[in-house]
């Protein structure tokens, strides 16, 4: 029994670590500077949407981080099995050189999260560095020959990388980072068309709140055309109706006051990250008397 609870909190060990990282203050200091910092060298635009992977409709780092963690591994893979040192060197390579984009990706979500996952990915960007420095100096000293120490190097790397990995699966499956925080809720509606609320009750050019059933959902009122979408915004469900109307390309939009994630009206698409899911959006229609009736928009 004894050893069952001890193989037990082994195993709660590094959920327990990442658990206390997100309660620690000690890198609020370094966190906050360097997420300022970031958002101010990569403004709003094209080259962040790029990053968050608005065009793909799903977070870019991931992907790119399993390129270079697969290269890894396989390196380390190789060492292990005596494989071809000139392929060892080539997965390295790749590895190092994806690391960049990875890097760029990553940082660019990071700046845009909340505190708590801020401090659990600051030391997952921690060990990732140190992994990153590990490999560059493991291929180093192979292309001096000296493929023993290249070798350690490897090895010491693929268990910072682990770390890494953990911290960043913890970010995305714990914590929600990147996940989408309003997913489509036709589903959560029976079918047919529900009763709202009056359109006189709301003001003409300002969204509200108001809710069907438990769900929220974001209402803008423009003369007698009604505009219906999910409050929650999919980035951090950020309160849309808090947000700004604004005018991108001709086309009114609403921006998440949080972290400024931008939507068109028409359809809930994504103008610009850090979402990359659109906002479900809903299709209205007005009775005689007044009534507005909504049912899920057709996807």
């Amino acid at each position: 029994m004894r050893a069952k609870r001890r193989q037990l909190r082994a195993l709660a060990g590094p959920v327990a670590l990442a658990d206390r990282l997100e309660k620690s203050k000690v890198f609020d200091t370094p966190v906050r500077v360097l997420a300022k910092a970031v958002r101010q060298r990569i403004r709003p635009g094209l080259l962040r949407d790029v990053l968050h992977g608005v065009p793909t409709g799903k977070p870019l780092h991931p992907p790119l981080a399993t390129i270079s963690l697969g290269c890894w591994l396989s390196a380390g893979l190789l060492d292990l099995t005596e494989g071809d040192p000139k392929a060892t060197r080539m997965l390295l390579a790749t590895g190092i050189a994806n690391a960049l984009p990875t890097a760029a990706a990553g940082l660019t979500d990071w700046s845009s999260l909340h505190r708590e996952q801020q401090r659990v990915g600051f030391v997952h960007m921690v060990s990732n560095v140190t992994a990153l420095g590990l490999f560059t100096a493991s291929l180093l000293a192979r292309l001096r020959g000296r493929e023993r120490v290249g070798r350690t190097l490897t090895m010491a790397g693929l268990g910072m990388a682990g770390l890494g990995g953990y911290l960043g699966g913890h970010m995305a499956y714990r914590q929600a980072a990147g996940a989408n925080h309003a997913p489509q809720i036709a589903h959560l509606v029976p079918l047919g068309w529900h009763d709202l609320c009056l359109l006189r009750d709301l003001p003409d050019g300002r969204p509200v709140a108001r809710r069907l059933g438990y769900i929220q959902l974001f209402v803008l009122r423009q003369g007698e055309a009604v505009t219906v979408l999910a409050d929650r915004c999919p980035h951090l469900a950020g309160p849309l109706h808090q947000g700004r109307l604004v005018i991108e390309n001709g086309e009114a939009c609403v921006v998440c006051p949080w972290h400024g994630s931008t939507f068109r009206l028409d359809d809930g698409s994504v103008r610009h990250g850090p979402a990359t899911a659109p906002a479900p959006m809903f299709e209205t229609r007005i009775r005689r008397d007044g009534t507005i009736q909504v049912r899920p928009g057709l996807t």
